[in-house]
C-alpha cells in the first residue's frame, strides 16, 4: 500500500523483502530516504538501521564524507514509547500503520532530496 501511495505522490520506490536485502541494495543504489518496516523477516528494521548507522560511522572514521541515509520507521506499533525506540535505533522519523498518504507526504517534506 505504501508503494502505491509513494507513486501517487510522484516518487519512485523499490521494495525489499527483508533487512538483509535492504543492506545489500543500499550498497549499490542511492536512495534519498528509506521507509523501514520495523517487523521485517530475517533482520528487523531496528537492527537493519543499527547496521546502516554503524557502516556510516565506519566510513567516516576512514575519512569518507558520508551523508546519513534518511530512515523513516513504518511500524504497526503505536504504543507510548515506540517512536523513541525507533529514534534510539537510529531512525530519523516515524510513521505508524496503517499508513496514510498525508503521513508519507509529511515525512517526505522533511527529506532533503538530491538531484
Amino acid at each position: 500500500m505504501a508503494l502505491l501511495q509513494l507513486e501517487r505522490l510522484g516518487h519512485r520506490a523499490d521494495v525489499a523483502a527483508n533487512g538483509l536485502e535492504v543492506l545489500s541494495v543500499i550498497e549499490t543504489v542511492h536512495y534519498d530516504v528509506v521507509f523501514m518496516d520495523c517487523q521485517m523477516p530475517e533482520l528487523d528494521g531496528y537492527e537493519t538501521t543499527r547496521r546502516i548507522r554503524s557502516h556510516e560511522a565506519e566510513r567516516r572514521t576512514r575519512g569518507e564524507t558520508v551523508t546519513p541515509l534518511r530512515i523513516v520507521a513504518m511500524t504497526a506499533n503505536a504504543m507510548q514509547g515506540d517512536r523513541e525506540v525507533c529514534l534510539a535505533a537510529g531512525m530519523d522519523d516515524y510513521i505508524s500503520k496503517p499508513v496514510r498518504p498525508a503521513d508519507i507526504a509529511s515525512a517526505l517534506s522533511r527529506v532533503p532530496f538530491t538531484a
